[in-house]
């Protein structure tokens, strides 16, 4: 859907991004993710022609990326930008129009979308006059009113309660189902981790990894278990010796203990499972997942650069 080629970047001398190369695939939902100062900002505005590049160029399903572009492409920006004077049906009914739609195509959008984000009962009432959750959503609906193929997403769920964070959340699994891409910038590690299939590091201007979750994850193992086991917890603290570093460990049933340890020196789970045998009942032995956060950390301060 998007190819970046050799990009760079920058604004009185200081680079925000550099020699920047990377593909986003067709019906994905890819996270991007970077400190602050990272270039992300940058990155968004290129792809919606809000800045041109210094270097290097950008293309939209296979066509070099343009102003006639900007139909196809949905963006909800960090900062919020909406008319606080407009009702929510108005502002809908504006936005769709600025991307292209005729006045009928935009009220038949804009009255599906005020359904299907459950804000009928105060369509008719400006923005102003609205919490932040429900100007939240209002702006979510701006981005997507004109059906685009390619949604760029800006901390979308900031503001959110948990039940709306479900409801967009499904949302965009939704859009994936239908063949569209969807961009993810946050800060939040989970949510990348729990929604997207692909992700992209940025770090001072430069990429730092570009891949499938599945493949990050799989480069890295992580240094964590979790043993749920029965008997008690001296003889099973004993049995660890120091191989292993006990972290937590919680009575999670009657009887059944779960217990979180941190691996010393190259010890595995075969190393675990013999220290524990004869000392408690062990239910299950397993290896944490890796945390994208620590993944994260752990490239930048590597400084590996693709």
């Amino acid at each position: 859907m998007i190819e970046i080629s050799n990009v760079s970047k920058s604004f009185r001398r200081k680079s925000a991004l550099i020699n920047v190369s990377l593909k986003i695939a067709k019906g994905t939902i890819t996270g991007l993710l970077g400190p602050n100062g990272a270039g992300k900002t940058t990155l968004i505005r290129l792809m919606n022609i809000m800045l041109v590049p210094d270097e290097g160029y950008l293309k939209y399903d296979g066509q070099l990326l343009k102003k006639d572009h900007l139909k196809n492409i949905g963006y909800l920006p960090e900062e919020r930008g909406l008319y606080p004077d407009m009702t929510v049906n108005e502002q809908l009914n504006f936005f769709a129009k600025l991307r292209g739609l005729s006045r009928e195509e935009a009220s038949l959008n804009a009255k599906y979308w005020i359904e299907k984000l459950k804000m009928s009962e105060w369509s008719h009432e400006t923005i102003q006059s609205l919490s932040k959750g429900m100007a939240q959503k209002v702006q979510f609906a701006v981005a997507v009113v004109h059906d685009p193929e390619f949604i760029i997403l800006d901390e979308p769920l900031t503001g959110f309660d948990p039940i709306n964070v479900d409801l967009i959340k499904n949302l965009l699994f939704e859009f994936k189902e239908a063949g569209k891409t969807v961009l993810l910038s946050t800060h939040n590690m989970h949510r990348v981790q729990d929604m997207c299939s692909h992700v992209i590091l940025l770090n001072e201007g430069r990429i730092v990894s570009n891949c499938s979750i599945k493949e990050l994850l799989d480069g890295y193992e992580s240094d964590r278990f979790v043993v749920r086991y029965r008997g008690t917890s001296i003889a099973f603290a004993n049995a660890l010796w120091t191989d292993f570093e006990l972290l937590e460990q919680i009575e999670i049933q009657e009887g059944l203990i779960e217990a979180h340890l941190l691996k010393r020196g190259d010890k595995s789970v075969d190393d675990l499972i013999r220290n524990l045998q004869g000392h408690v009942t062990i239910d299950s032995v397993y290896r944490e997942q890796p945390q994208m956060d620590h993944i994260f950390l752990d490239l930048i301060e590597k400084g590996n650069i693709e």
